[in-house]
């Protein structure tokens, strides 16, 4: 079939497989990938060899016993990626709603693609035996349909991560969701409660770094509330604010959709307004507002990405992006190498995109981008001119100030007053400058 460019190591394998009287095929994802003219990340293959008869055709290679109890070995090609290899099988009951009790192996390639999850994942390709697609996955992936093999609620029961897999492989593709998949994992959300909190925070980081993750978003937002509860009480509030166009959660999802895809900046969005329903008062007027809205936003992300298991870094960058995001900037080269100076480049430039995101969300004021774009050329400014940030940056270094007479501990205090100078003025980063105003300050001290 046309399209299957396999890596050498992936067709190598195949054919010794098939040299030694077993049958083999491409399976799963980059099956799909291929169909649909994308570029397949990794290679997945099912055989009706059991893994020591794997191992045996391919004498030489070196292998990895990933998942010996239900057929899996991982070989390691000199020249490729990972490649897992599965024995035919099917399986049993799924008494913790992820794993099979037991697996049994089996010779046709069917009985195997009809325990899996959706049908643009159960199809297989061999280069001799060319597609096999016996649930119809080709018209579903022309279709551009993500359907259940089977019985939705019955997948669903046998492992809940299919249902945020499911998910995520629509917010990555555009797929919609077939009718009864998607009130079968309505029905089984709460089932989700039951997975390791590191598998949920994998897909749910993956489903809004994806291309169509609002969509998804607005669509199962009472799916995603079973892992996700701060963004059910956001669905439908009516800020009652002149600045907003757009309910917390609309409003959530259209600053989700513009900021660029990066985790940091994808968590920030999602949360940065999460504190807003317990925030919320009327004034006289009848306008809303949130005050310290951003502390309790920071409090519910804090509180999520820990329970999730989300790696350290990114929740101290979340946490610290929905604890400014509503903090101004300032549009003056002072006040932005004070932030520099504070944060950083990498973080004034996320901050910078999260506020931009959050003013297009609003949608009402869009003259209010010019702020921000204003602090951006000012932020660029600065920083093509390489002027003073940090005390490293000072032309007095700690031994010029050593040498002048001051002790260890006061090296340290005269470094941190003279870069608040330089950071109002950087024309004063003058040797004689600043040798000057420490000597004055000396004297003063001493007088």
């Amino acid at each position: 079939m046309r399209g299957f460019l396999l890596p050498d190591c992936v067709h190598l394998a195949l054919a010794r497989l098939e040299a030694a009287g077993h049958s083999a095929y491409l399976v799963g994802g980059s099956v799909r990938d291929t169909l649909m003219g994308r570029r397949p990340h990794d290679f997945d293959l099912c055989t009706s060899a059991t893994p020591n008869q794997v191992k045996l055709a391919l004498a030489g290679e070196r292998f990895l016993d990933t998942g010996l109890r239900h057929g899996t070995v991982t070989l390691l090609p000199q020249d490729g990626g990972p490649i897992e290899i599965t024995t035919y099988r099917v399986e049993s009951s799924y008494s913790d709603a992820r794993h099979p009790d037991g697996v049994r192996f089996v010779q046709d390639i069917r009985f195997d693609l009809s325990r899996r999850d959706f049908t643009v994942n159960a199809m297989a390709y061999s280069p001799t035996r060319g597609l096999v697609d016996p649930f119809d996955g080709r018209r579903d992936l022309r279709a551009g349909l993500l359907r259940c093999v089977g019985v939705p609620a019955k997948r669903f029961d046998e492992d809940a991560l299919r249902i945020l897999r499911g998910l995520r492989l629509a917010a990555e593709t555009g797929f919609s969701i077939e009718a009864d998949t998607a009130a079968a994992m309505r029905r089984k959300s709460h089932t989700l409660l039951h997975l390791a909190p590191e598998r949920v925070f994998s897909e749910l980081n993956r489903l809004l770094l994806a291309r169509y993750t609002g969509r998804i978003l607005r669509q199962a937002h009472d799916v995603l509330s079973s892992v996700l509860p701060e963004i059910e009480p956001m669905a439908g509030f009516d800020q009652r604010n002149y600045h907003h166009l757009y309910d917390v959660f609309e409003h959530t999802v259209r600053v989700v959709e513009s900021v660029p895809p990066t985790p940091a900046l994808r968590w920030a969005a999602l949360f940065h307004d999460a504190g807003k329903p317990s925030t919320f008062t009327l004034d006289d007027h009848g306008v809303g507002h949130f005050y310290g809205h951003p502390k309790a936003s920071e409090a519910l992300a804090e509180v999520r990405l820990r329970e999730l298991c989300a790696p350290g870094e990114l929740q101290r960058s979340v946490a610290f992006l929905v604890r400014q995001h509503d903090v101004p900037f300032g549009e003056e080269e002072r006040q932005v190498r004070r932030r520099l100076s504070n944060w950083g480049e990498a973080r004034c430039r996320a901050l910078l995109a999260l506020k931009k995101a959050d003013c297009i969300g609003q949608g009402t004021h869009p003259d209010y981008l010019r702020w921000y774009q204003v602090t951006e050329f000012q932020l660029n400014n600065v920083l093509t001119a390489h002027q003073p940030l940090t005390v490293r940056d000072l032309c007095l270094n700690g031994y010029d100030l050593q040498f002048l007479g001051l002790s260890d501990a006061e090296i340290g205090l005269m470094q941190r007053w003279l870069l608040s100078i330089v950071l109002e003025d950087p024309s004063l980063n003058q040797v004689d400058t600043l040798r000057d105003l420490v000597i004055e300050r000396m004297e003063e001290a001493h007088a």
